[in-house]
């Protein structure tokens, strides 16, 4: 056994949905979160909370953070995305669903202007040079059509 899997460590469930028009998807500037501020994002994520399923996490976060409605119709599964940073830290071991929607009820809009500077439309094909590793990785697969429904990065 190595001193790596001696160690418990909590699995980090989350939900990521990207909002698609055409050949763009809808991104988020994240700013004052202590993860990746001054990157771009997918438009809505968030932590999976107790009781709750990975599709009902991205309703939830859709209305939290954009605005807007989705239903469990309007989500088309995208991935799952098991990821590490690389480094030894527990919390650092995820499992992440992520899902697209083309249709969706309300207009997106920035309702955590604390945590979100701005919202942006970009080709899937030319994606902002600052994004989180394992989104560009998502997204650049998804654009390839080669998209696996269980992925992994970072190991």
């Amino acid at each position: 056994m190595t001193a790596a899997s001696t160690h418990s460590f909590s699995l980090v469930p989350a939900s990521y949905v990207y909002l698609r028009r055409g050949d763009e998807v809808l991104l988020q500037l994240r700013q004052n979160t202590g993860y990746m501020d001054g990157h771009w994002a997918a438009a809505a994520a968030g932590h999976v909370e107790l009781g709750e399923t990975g599709p009902a996490t991205a309703q939830r976060e859709a209305s939290e953070e954009l605005g807007i409605d989705l239903t469990a119709d309007d989500l088309t599964f995208l991935t799952t995305l098991i990821r590490t940073d690389g480094s030894a830290t527990p919390r650092e071991q995820r499992v992440e669903f992520f899902f697209t929607a083309s249709t969706w009820h309300g207009v997106p809009h920035v309702r955590e202007p604390r945590k979100c500077a701005a919202l942006e439309w970009y080709p899937i094909t030319a994606l902002p040079e600052a994004m989180p590793p394992h989104e560009r990785f998502v997204l650049t697969q998804w654009a390839k059509g080669g998209m696996s429904p269980l992925t992994s990065f970072g190991f």
